[in-house]
């Protein structure tokens, strides 16, 4: 694998690059600083020919926008915190209320909008793209001075493997993650509602009208929310199910079989329309996914493309959302000195 970069523009003075992963099977992944943003991803079909599977912007501007979060890095807590606020060692916190009367994916300013230093290491023999940023003590009212580095890779078996670590001088609050939306046939194809979705999870977290997890773990079994077969997801995406009402579609936590933060399968992903099957590894305990249900046309992509509702999924290898209201979820919870370390990988295949 080699990396190349180029500039992509600049914030005051600081330019902002984007990185070139490639491997040697012709696989391509473009990473910018701003963000740890996956820009694009060309990968083959099935009679060999290469698109680009993620949605997102051709230009610096639109990603410096409030948008949706395209292929993003999400910290420092991903997803929704009920009413805002948390509690730690007995003092109370209060977060940016950006979702309502809730706080979603880090704030007014989460840590996919920080431009990261980077770097191009070497780790087992493969060259990497290391991107690294301190949040500061008090920084959207996080506590705790956090060191995150964030390491992407694109090996000559077609996985793009992201890793993630943290460590902090007070105990905090992590949960990383990205926000990437995959669109297996293309980008500007149309909607993923014929892609075929297995999710290793036999349950999920319910949640309100506010795409809030309540505290119950509800089996997936008889439910829209079962995918422990492959399903097209259009299938039931539209159903009078009182859980897909409340997400629009879906925007759910799923508890994935995983055992004591091992790395396993979470997911596959098959397009029957080109061939390509996407399979997620992930050593974190839960993985939103979401249909793209907030898209609606205004997003501009590149290439003039235009996002359309449900124009691509994202698959979001996470700790569960709201986790600090309830005691019986996995804690995203960081002691101070202790090392936050997760993994999440991409394959890409045909059939």
């Amino acid at each position: 694998m080699k990396i190349t970069s180029e500039v992509f523009g600049k914030i005051g003075e600081r330019e902002v690059r984007i990185f070139t992963l490639s491997n040697r099977n012709g696989l391509t992944a473009k990473i910018m600083n701003l963000g740890g943003v996956i820009v694009s991803l060309n990968v083959p079909d099935k009679n060999g020919h290469f698109d680009d599977i993620i949605l997102g912007y051709d230009n610096l501007e639109q990603y410096l926008e409030k948008g949706p979060y395209f292929g993003a890095i999400i910290g420092r807590h991903a997803n929704r915190i009920e009413q805002a606020t948390f509690t730690l060692n007995g003092k109370e916190y209060y977060l940016a209320k950006n979702d309502g009367n809730n706080h979603l994916h880090g704030g007014m300013k989460g840590f996919d909008k920080a431009l990261w230093d980077c770097e191009i290491i070497e780790k087992d023999g493969i060259e990497c793209l290391q991107l690294s940023y301190l949040s500061k003590d008090g920084e959207e009212n996080y506590p705790g001075n956090l060191q995150v580095k964030v390491t992407y890779s694109l090996a000559d078996d077609n996985a793009l493997q992201i890793e993630y670590w943290a460590v902090s001088d007070q105990d905090t609050v992590v949960n990383l993650t990205n926000h990437a939306y995959f669109n297996l046939s293309g980008h500007d194809s149309g909607d993923i509602l014929k892609h075929e979705l297995l999710i290793y999870a036999d349950k999920f977290t319910v949640i309100n009208d506010e795409c809030i997890p309540t505290g119950e773990i509800r089996s997936v079994k008889n439910t829209p929310m079962d995918f422990t077969k492959f399903k097209p997801i259009g299938q039931d995406i539209d159903s009078k199910d009182e859980q897909i009402i409340c997400g629009k579609g879906y925007d759910h936590n799923f508890v994935l079989n995983i055992p004591n933060g091992e790395l396993r399968k979470a997911a596959e992903v098959y397009d029957p329309m080109s061939g390509r099957v996407m399979e997620v590894y992930t050593t974190k305990p839960g993985m939103q996914f979401y249909s793209g249900n907030f898209l609606d046309g205004t997003e501009r992509g590149k290439g003039g493309a235009v996002y359309q509702k449900r124009a691509g999924l994202c698959l979001e290898t996470q700790y569960f959302p709201n986790a600090l209201k309830h005691k019986h979820f996995p804690s995203p919870i960081l002691k101070a000195g202790e090392e936050y370390k997760h993994k999440t990988i991409y394959v890409f295949k045909t059939r």
